[in-house]
């Protein structure tokens, strides 16, 4: 995840504003510290959208929320078969996994699995649930407002409101030294 010019003169300002960082030296223990304190996650939490999620991963799994997905009644089975459909092409056409961090695909979930009799608006409490998650020291760094369902509700980083990833994944001891000598 190589940082542009411009990301690395913010994450240097990041750096020379943190009281600890700064006072270090430009050595490579130092860019070892700075490299953990930037792949460590946020600290207060952080939420971002995640950019693949699998439909094993939705609906085999238990989110950070406790949330499930059903299967029973208006959760999937009586679901029209447009609506079954359509959750089934997501998928298979995105190469099994989609991008959760797109409008449109959260608003697929919503549209899918509409109305009030449950467990569709469980379903969808799960979905919004594990399409996110915690960012990192870094990734919070340059995230930016989402747009689209499912945002809006918090400030940015909450998680009714998660940040869009402009940055994803973690931050090299090489990158940390170019930052320091650009």
């Amino acid at each position: 995840m190589p940082l542009t010019a411009a990301q690395r003169t913010t994450l240097r300002a990041d750096v020379q504003a943190d009281g600890t960082l700064n006072t270090l030296p430009h050595t490579t223990n130092s860019a070892d510290q700075i490299v953990a304190a930037y792949n460590a996650v946020a600290s207060p939490d952080f939420w971002v959208w995640r950019t693949s999620m699998s439909k094993g991963e939705y609906v085999n799994s238990t989110s950070g929320d406790g949330t499930v997905f059903s299967y029973v009644g208006a959760g999937f089975i009586t679901r029209s078969a447009g609506e079954q459909a359509a959750w089934r092409d997501m998928f298979d056409n995105a190469g099994n996994a989609v991008n959760p961090s797109l409008p449109q695909v959260r608003q697929a979930f919503l549209d899918i699995f509409s109305g009030a009799t449950a467990p569709a608006p469980a379903n969808r409490a799960h979905l919004a649930s594990m399409s996110r998650r915690r960012a990192t020291r870094l990734e919070k760094l340059f995230a930016v407002a989402s747009s689209g369902p499912g945002t809006g509700t918090g400030a940015l980083g909450a998680t009714g409101n998660p940040g869009a990833l402009v940055v994803e994944g973690v931050l090299s001891s090489a990158e940390a030294d170019q930052t320091w000598s650009d």
